[in-house]
């Protein structure tokens, strides 16, 4: 088992959005009965995720008794989802009581905590890896079916980390701000389930009263955000609230921008609390850096230094290793986190593993005279703007300096870059202001105005969603 629930036996494990308390002899008592009811042994089941009972205890239960779930959100387009069922034919649904009329050609093979587990027509369609524990969408996933291959070890050694560094233990009482199935979310509920702590378990945003009567009530100790779980906390005058349980804030996700990254940290060094920045990619099963709170203003901006059991390292174009401060170059880390790689089809359930305890991130990065690691940007965000090479996310931040009050995005092709921003009165002032800055002429920049920036359920922008705007 990688969670011994019953070890914390009358602990309270999960405090419901409607005040319900779970003690961890319940959470392991029904999650052993919703494994035991997969009838095929060792199989694939299809996780339709929220942030409820019913959901938590299904995954705790597939995980301990070496059935893979493939964590999706529960309210995934169904197209997609039976794109993705096509692909991988599960043999069960993990699903919402009230969703399971939805899906015709499954029987209902048991049902407890809103919840329902559906047989499907397949069995055993493809065979799994020994190793194999679980399988997660990537981050910016909106279904494709790219999956990432994670371990049963990797669980187990990020676990470990993450409630070493953050010293974690049984009074901790976190609330959840973000959805299960993303594996920020779901590194929250491994750590705290690992330590016996008491978990929120709400649906409600952080836009919502009643999340944060929620927090009063029951005294939530953290939270986890993403970058724009951040910008949205300041709107909601968030350093005014009184919130005398709060202990500690975490951040990942994203890169924050250093300005608000500096007001957080003060805001905590102020206030008593802890504020710390992590850096992860599901790719790494959750976290590979984190920045110690007590460095937070320090290094703001800064991602921190690798976990433990981690090592990172920066090469250059030629794959050489950087040893220099201040110099960028792609981010390499190694950890026993590390998955074994991807799947994309049914198939490569079965794969070996491929990366051996090495991801090179896709992030360029760089490290300060200390040792401390920073993000510059992601290697495949930049645009040659007449022969010059420019960062998409340097220029958004550039942006988002300028016009604290506005939403800003960057996408583009060579020679035209395009920025989107939530501002319809500022279009041609923030054209030449970037023009400009950058020191290009104007004609490189279409700046247009959008409502609302597109994101997926973690916060993270849908580039791909901005395309259609282009040569418009």
């Amino acid at each position: 088992m990688v969670w011994n629930l019953a070890d914390h036996a009358d602990r309270v494990a999960v405090i419901d959005e409607q005040g319900n308390r779970y003690t961890y002899s319940v959470l392991f008592d029904e999650s052993e009965a919703i494994a035991s009811q997969v009838q095929s042994g060792r199989c694939l089941v299809f996780c339709l995720c929220q942030n409820e009972i019913g959901s938590l205890a299904g995954y705790l239960g597939f995980v301990n008794h070496r059935i893979v779930p493939v964590l999706v959100d529960a309210h995934l387009d169904r197209a997609l989802l039976t794109s993705l069922r096509d692909t991988y034919k599960p043999d069960y649904l993990w699903v919402p009581e009230e969703m399971a009329s939805e899906f015709a050609d499954c029987t209902i093979a048991y049902g407890n905590l809103k919840y329902a587990l559906l047989k499907t027509k397949d069995t055993h369609a493809f065979s799994l890896h020994d190793d194999l524990a679980l399988l997660l969408t990537t981050s910016g996933s909106t279904g494709s079916p790219k999956l990432v291959r994670q371990t049963y070890a990797n669980i187990i050694a990020n676990t470990k980390s993450i409630v070493e560094y953050l010293a974690l233990d049984e009074t901790e009482r976190p609330i959840t701000t973000l959805q299960m199935n993303y594996t920020y979310g779901l590194s929250i509920i491994n750590t705290h389930m690992w330590v016996g702590a008491s978990l929120i378990l709400t649906q409600k945003t952080l836009m919502q009263r009643e999340f944060w009567q929620q927090f009063k009530e029951y005294e939530a100790t953290s939270f986890g955000g993403v970058p724009y779980t951040y910008e949205m906390l300041e709107k909601l005058r968030f350093f005014r609230m009184d919130l005398p349980s709060l202990r500690t804030m975490t951040q990942a996700g994203g890169k924050l921008s250093p300005e608000a990254h500096h007001r957080f940290a003060e805001y905590a060094m102020n206030t008593g609390r802890h504020f710390v920045v992590m850096y992860g990619q599901t790719e790494a099963t959750a976290r590979m850096a984190y920045l110690p709170w007590q460095k937070s203003l320090e290094k703001y901006g800064s991602m921190g230094v690798p976990i433990p059991g981690g090592k990172f390292s920066i090469i250059d174009v030629d794959g050489n290793v950087i040893t220099e401060p201040e110099i960028t170059g792609e981010l390499v880390y190694e950890g026993p986190n590390v998955t074994m790689g991807y799947a994309t089809c049914g198939e490569d359930l079965s794969k070996d593993d491929e990366w051996k305890g090495r991801l090179v991130t896709g992030d360029m990065a760089k490290f300060d005279a200390d040792g401390y690691y920073y993000i510059t940007g992601r290697k495949k965000r930049f645009l040659k703007i007449f022969g010059s090479r420019v960062n998409l996310d340097e220029t958004e931040r550039l942006v988002k300096s300028e016009y604290p009050d506005l939403d800003c995005v960057c996408g583009g092709v060579d020679d035209k870059m395009y920025v989107f921003v939530t501002d319809a009165e500022k279009l041609n002032e923030i054209r030449l202001f970037l023009a400009e800055k950058l020191n290009f002429h104007s004609s490189a920049f279409s700046v247009q105005h959008i409502d609302a920036v597109p994101r997926n359920d973690a916060g993270k922008v849908q580039y791909n969603k901005l395309e259609a705007y282009y040569q418009k």
